[in-house]
């Protein structure tokens, strides 16, 4: 499976949410968008939870460091934790490289499926990037 930026569903803080079925299960997969990454240039470390804690919609659940600044990350939905990308924090320069796949970063059983409703389109979250220039 190939994720498409304009499949997802995005935080005004630029967080992606990808929802998919899994043994009936309803999970989000999570990572952080292309232009969040071009903005913070050079990433230096992250901080993810561990599988079976719970996050909260708009509620920090890591962090990502560059040679900038630290910003938090933003769960865009609520549930519990399921996997996360283990290699991730050890080869941040696969966030450059394909944020949208291999850059995933939770997968989190949703708690409420309509979160995702209240989050930005691909064109909404393209036109907040635009306007931010």
């Amino acid at each position: 499976m190939t994720i498409q930026p304009s499949e997802l569903r995005y935080c005004p803080t630029h967080e992606w949410a990808h929802a998919i079925q899994d043994g009936g299960k309803n999970i989000a997969v999570i990572g952080i968008s292309a232009f969040a990454v071009e903005q913070l240039t050079d990433l230096v470390f992250m901080a993810l939870p561990k599988v079976g804690s719970s996050v909260q919609a708009g509620q920090e659940f890591g962090e990502v460091e560059s040679v900038k600044a630290v910003s938090p990350l933003y769960s865009p939905v609520s549930g519990q934790v399921v996997a996360v990308n283990e290699s991730l924090p050890n080869q941040l320069e696969i966030l450059s490289r394909d944020p949208y796949n291999e850059g995933w970063m939770i997968q989190v059983e949703m708690s409420d499926l309509s979160e995702l409703d209240g989050l930005l389109t691909f064109e909404s979250y393209s036109k907040q990037c635009a306007e931010s220039h």
